[in-house]
């Protein structure tokens, strides 16, 4: 399972209500004629990611695929047929955005939209993956929780992200950004 991130900000002219409504009605016409490969998608507003529109207030986007080639039908299938102008009137409304690949490493993605904490990391200095995974572990086994890791270096973002339903508590030595998520989609 592959997630794109896209990470975008609104126009200075454009009010929030405005912004998110446009946002909900491009997620739904995704859910109601979905690409090939894809799986779902969720919109969180959020504050704090230095990533995105340096830290002001921002939005977060998932999208689920299966993998590598299913992103070139959510590309295509994002902008045609009837999504093609929920997509335009969401955009239009944007002042930027970046994204980044992440692939599901170990735990649940049916958060999706349950989603309220993201935990952003890199793998300590020294550390190995084994490790790291091994020491995540007791985490991501529930199911309540997903954690999710940078594909092939693609995106602005730090390596590992780990998604909560709830504040947890991430073990030392992984020194965690805590992004609270506000769910809009």
């Amino acid at each position: 399972m592959l997630g794109y991130v896209f990470w975008h900000w609104k126009q200075p002219n454009v009010s929030v209500e405005e912004y998110e409504a446009r946002q909900r009605a491009f997620h739904r016409a995704l859910a109601v004629a979905p690409p090939e490969g894809f799986h779902g998608s969720s919109c969180h507003a959020v504050r704090g990611a230095p990533w995105a529109s340096a830290g002001a207030d921002a939005y977060e986007d998932h999208y689920l695929v299966d993998n590598a080639r299913d992103l070139d039908a959510l590309n295509a299938g994002a902008v045609s047929a009837s999504r093609a102008a929920p997509h335009d009137a969401a955009a239009a409304a944007a002042a930027g955005g970046t994204a980044g690949l992440y692939t599901l490493r170990s735990g649940g993605d049916s958060l999706l939209a349950d989603v309220r904490v993201a935990y952003w990391f890199s793998k300590p200095d020294g550390m190995r993956y084994d490790a790291l995974f091994e020491l995540l572990d007791p985490l991501v086994r529930t199911g309540r929780t997903a954690l999710w890791m940078r594909f092939m270096v693609l995106g602005p973002a730090p390596e590992f992200c780990l998604q909560s339903g709830e504040p947890i508590e991430i073990p030392a030595p992984i020194a965690a950004r805590r992004i609270d998520l506000r769910s809009v989609f």
